[in-house]
């Protein structure tokens, strides 16, 4: 859902882009030789197959794995919209201590920073071109949760069902002593709050995404 969206979850502003690079349009290459290509118009819009591609190498950073080209791709898609919503409200920008810890963050869920490292030069992504990621990320994910938390209400019941339900399983099939309800009552809600704000950050989308004019240019599944 949308906080991997994207909203996986960071990405670069999706939304304007510009023109199509085509060397070839210029007489630097052949006329076979093409290097960029639009995949989507959105409204007056158009999204790359370039920027497809790089949010795949951006998941293989992530995740170790990417989806295949038409899933990035709707996953750009939404990201339009949720940007073009928080750009017209006048939604701040994510500061650069945010950016930082949120940087710091992605380097530390890896085993090491040899493995960071690694991952990193077989996505081929740029330290740039991964702060740019996060940076949209954090804007949109942002964006939607101010926009749907203060609409969330998280009752006792839900969080002590949770509790018996996710919590006390999963410690038993890992063979450890699960922690209190009541050390795990915050944590647990914070969990419900995310779980309420993607289940309305999706109709949101699919209400949003009905009132837009999306063309898909590739292939589904193009290389």
């Amino acid at each position: 859902m949308p906080r991997e969206i994207f909203f996986a979850r960071a990405r670069r502003t999706v939304g304007v882009f510009m023109a199509v690079v085509s060397l070839a349009a210029v007489g630097l290459l052949s006329a076979q030789e093409v290097i960029d290509r639009v995949a989507a118009r959105v409204e007056n819009d158009i999204i790359l197959l370039s920027d497809v591609r790089q949010l795949g190498r951006y998941q293989q950073l992530v995740e170790g794995k990417s989806e295949d080209e038409s899933k990035l791709l709707d996953r750009l898609i939404d990201q339009w919209v949720v940007q073009n919503e928080a750009d017209a409200s006048r939604f701040p920008h994510p500061s650069d201590a945010e950016i930082a810890r949120e940087m710091e963050r992605l380097s530390k869920s890896f085993a090491s920073p040899q493995a960071y490292e690694e991952r990193k030069k077989q996505s081929g992504l740029s330290d740039l071109q991964i702060r740019d990621k996060v940076t949209t990320q954090l804007y949109l994910t942002n964006y939607l949760d101010t926009r749907f938390r203060p609409s969330v209400q998280v009752d006792a019941k839900a969080i002590e069902d949770f509790y018996k339900t996710a919590v006390l399983p999963r410690a038993k099939a890992r063979g450890q002593e699960a922690p209190s309800l009541e050390e795990s009552r915050e944590t647990i809600r914070e969990a419900l709050v995310q779980q309420s704000i993607d289940v309305q950050a999706d109709q949101w989308l699919k209400d949003s995404r009905s009132r837009i004019h999306v063309q898909i240019l590739i292939d589904e599944g193009a290389k």
